[in-house]
């Protein structure tokens, strides 16, 4: 396969020239050799000949492009996550390989100056001024206050700390877009398309460098990957005070990622395209806000409460995200104690098979239990169920009580009309892990025991996703 570069200026990336972009294909392949030899082959001429473009013949030259073979798409990181297929193994091979990358990868004086505090500030900046055409699009201006002040507090506060990585090696020449995107699990572990055209962006600290992936599988929704591969990387770098910054270089990662994909509403787009991205945008700036909102919670216990379609598992999904908590859900653990794959679907009626309420008392009593060992480890946890009887909802208030967490109630209620069309929709979604069906939703609406007054925080399910993640972190007084 052939790349070649769009002759556009980003301020940030300058691809303009004939001669700029043959200096940077030429980068590209020395730089992506030092991880993924193999996959580049070189860097070859595009001419015009009497039949049209070409490469690697006669004719008048008209541009460059990098040969490289072809990865299986498949096999991309990003695609094996979102199956769920990912294994510890590779995920221990992955941090090896990054690991000693960053180990051997060059540094030096120059290298030292674009990973100090001076430069660190410049990138923000630069940030924060290319992302202002998009406030009210896909950031909120509140957020963007927010997330300014968080990084010049850590910026002061942390001084020293940051002062002490430069001080001690781990400012690298480093990939600069290690991303799950970015990388191919075959027989071996191929990272590929590093940051060729602009050094302030690959000359950091190797923190900024994995805080990519990690951002990356927070944002996927799988946080379990973090803890184990940081364990292996620190391992075999002995790096033991990257905790320190890796939330700081998180929030740059996400905000980073949020500012690029807004960039990308600029072109020529069709109306659903420009849809999706400005929501992926928004998403990213709403991580980056949580990253710096964690440092305000203490853990908590969040239940979701609701009936079937309400939206919860939605909900509890983004604030498990945007927050760090631990995620439980009912459908899951309902099925993983009848030996059951999570989307494998039930047919039984209303309170029958493994909705009887002997199985949904064994489901309340395994989510409290597991939720009270992850309170106890120090994580915050929401709880993603319909908690329709009071008696469950108080036994969960209890264990909060009893550890000396919050806990949040969260009610979602919306229009009948709303619940059946998600309940139609999921009936469609061979991914869908609730069993709820339309035919059973009258007779749960009327066993529901709704919270009282001032027990529960109300939110309107059939707003967009986000806003309702707002109602939640303004009802927590995180958010303004």
């Amino acid at each position: 396969m052939y790349k070649v570069k769009k002759p556009v200026d980003f301020g940030f990336l300058n691809f303009t020239t004939l001669d700029r972009r043959r200096f940077y294909c030429e980068e590209e392949v020395r730089l992506n050799r030092r991880l993924c030899p193999e996959i580049y082959l070189g860097v070859v001429e595009l001419r015009q000949g009497p039949q049209g473009p070409h490469f690697e013949g006669e004719g008048t030259l008209i541009d460059y492009a990098v040969k490289m073979k072809r990865l299986p798409e498949e096999r991309m990181l990003q695609r094996i996550v979102e199956r769920g297929e990912l294994t510890l193994d590779q995920l221990d091979e992955l941090a090896r390989v990054i690991g000693a990358f960053h180990l051997n990868a060059a540094r030096g004086p120059q290298i030292d100056e674009l990973g100090g505090i001076p430069a660190i500030r410049a990138n923000w900046a630069e940030n924060f001024q290319q992302t202002a055409p998009f406030v009210g699009r896909t950031i909120r201006r509140g957020d963007l206050s927010l997330i300014e002040g968080w990084v010049a507090d850590f910026l002061t506060r942390r001084r020293g700390l940051l002062q002490d990585r430069v001080a001690q090696g781990f400012i690298r020449e480093c990939d600069g877009d290690l991303h799950l995107g970015n990388i191919c699990l075959t027989d071996r572990v191929c990272i590929f398309d590093c940051i060729e055209f602009n050094e302030r962006f690959r000359y950091s600290d190797t923190a900024a460098d994995i805080a990519f992936l990690l951002m990356d599988l927070d944002n996927l929704g799988h946080p379990e990957f973090c803890e184990p591969f940081l364990a292996r990387y620190q391992e075999t770098t002995g790096d033991r005070d990257l905790t320190g910054v890796l939330d700081f270089y998180r929030v740059y990662r996400a905000f980073v990622r949020g500012k690029v994909t807004s960039l990308r509403l600029l072109e020529e787009l069709s109306d659903e395209e420009a849809a999706r991205l400005a929501a992926s945008a928004s998403r990213y700036f709403r991580l980056a806000r949580g990253y710096c909102l964690r440092e305000r919670l203490t853990p908590m216990l969040i239940a979701t409460c609701g009936v079937m379609g309400s939206g919860k598992s939605a909900l509890a999904g983004e604030l498990s995200r945007d927050l760090g908590l631990t995620l439980l859900s009912s459908d899951r653990v309902r099925k993983e104690l009848a030996g059951r794959a999570p989307t494998e679907r039930g047919s039984e009626g209303y309170g029958a098979g493994i909705y009887s309420p002997q199985s949904s008392e064994a489901t309340y009593r395994a989510l409290w239990e597991r939720s009270r060992e992850e309170l106890v480890r120090g994580h915050g946890v929401v709880v993603d169920a319909t908690f329709r009887r009071r008696e469950d909802r108080d036994a969960f208030r209890a264990l909060a009580e009893s550890l000396g967490v919050p806990f949040h109630l969260v009610e979602i209620r919306c229009e009948r009309k709303v619940l059946v069309r998600r309940l139609q929709e999921r009936g469609l979604d061979p991914g869908a892990v609730s069993d709820g069906r339309v035919e059973l939703l009258e007779r749960q609406v009327a066993e529901f025991e709704a919270p009282g007054p001032g027990e529960a925080l109300l939110v309107e399910g059939s707003l967009p996703l986000d806003r309702e993640v707002d109602q939640v972190l303004e009802g927590l007084g995180v958010l303004l």
